[in-house]
C-alpha cells in the first residue's frame, strides 16, 4: 500500500470555501461516499475563532451551491458538529477513478484540506498524482510504502492507541499546559533544566500547588500508558 498525505486546495468544495473566507476549520469524525448520487456524507467538526466567526462559516457552508444537505446536530460555544452532504469534488473523483481510497480524516483550515490517501500500486499513485496536477493546486506532504506488517500492526495497536488519546483527553486544560512546559523547560531531564520554583514562578503559584498539579497529570498519563502496554501484548 502506497500512503500519501495531501495538502489540497480544491476550487469546488464547500468546506475550503467557507474556511477560507471565516477564520474556521473543519475536522471529519465520519464520511461515507455514497456511488449512486456521487455525494459525500460527512459529519464535521467545525470550528471558529469565535462564535461570529463559526457563524459565518455555517452560513457559507448552508448557502454554498455544491451543498446538498445540512444539518446541525449540536453547538457549544464556538464550536459545533454537523452532518452534510455535498458534491463530488473534481479531486475526489480523479482519486476514486484511480483507485485510490481515503484512508484518515480530513482537516480543512486556511483554504487547503489535508488529505490522507492510500493506493495499491505506485503506478496507481503515480499516475492519480500527474491527473490531479491538472486541475488542482497540492503539495505531497508524506509519501511511504506500508507493509503488510506495519498494516496489521495498525489495526492491532488502534485500541492502544485509543487509550493513550483518552488518557491526554482525561487531563484538564491546567494539567496538560504545566507538564507540556515541564517537559520543554527540561524537568524531566537530568540534570533538571527547570525545577519545582521555577515551574511555580512561570504559573504564578506555590510549589505544592505546582508539583499536585504535575503529580495529578502523571498519575492520569501513566495509568493509561500501563493500560495502552497490556494492549499492545
Amino acid at each position: 500500500m502506497i500512503d500519501i498525505t495531501l495538502d489540497m486546495e480544491q476550487y469546488d468544495c464547500p468546506f475550503i470555501d467557507a474556511s477560507d473566507e471565516c477564520a474556521a476549520s473543519f475536522s471529519a469524525s465520519q464520511w461515507e461516499f455514497d456511488r449512486r448520487t456521487d455525494c459525500l456524507e460527512t459529519r464535521m467538526i467545525a470550528e471558529g475563532a469565535d462564535r461570529d466567526a463559526l457563524d459565518n462559516a455555517l452560513e457559507v457552508l448552508r448557502t454554498h451551491p455544491h451543498l446538498h444537505e445540512y444539518e446541525l446536530l449540536s453547538r457549544r460555544g464556538a464550536a459545533a458538529h454537523i452532518r452534510t452532504t455535498i458534491d463530488e469534488t473534481a479531486a475526489m473523483h480523479t482519486i476514486r477513478e484511480s483507485g485510490g481510497y481515503v484512508t484518515g480524516p480530513f482537516h480543512i483550515e486556511d483554504g487547503s484540506e489535508l488529505w490522507h490517501v492510500g493506493f495499491d500500486r505506485e503506478d496507481g499513485a503515480n499516475g492519480t498524482l500527474s491527473r490531479l496536477e491538472r486541475d488542482n493546486e497540492f503539495d505531497v506532504v508524506s509519501r511511504r510504502s506500508v507493509e503488510l506488517a506495519d498494516l496489521r500492526g495498525f489495526v492491532r495497536n488502534a485500541t492502544a492507541a485509543m487509550t493513550l488519546i483518552e488518557g491526554c483527553r482525561d487531563l484538564s486544560p491546567t494539567e496538560r499546559r504545566t507538564l507540556e512546559v515541564a517537559v520543554n523547560e527540561g524537568y524531566f531531564e537530568s540534570p533538571r533544566g527547570a525545577t519545582l520554583g521555577t515551574l511555580a514562578e512561570r504559573f504564578d503559584v506555590s510549589k505544592p500547588a505546582v508539583s499536585k498539579t504535575l503529580r495529578r497529570g502523571q498519575s492520569k498519563t501513566i495509568s493509561r500508558i500501563t493500560e495502552a502496554l497490556e494492549a499492545l501484548e
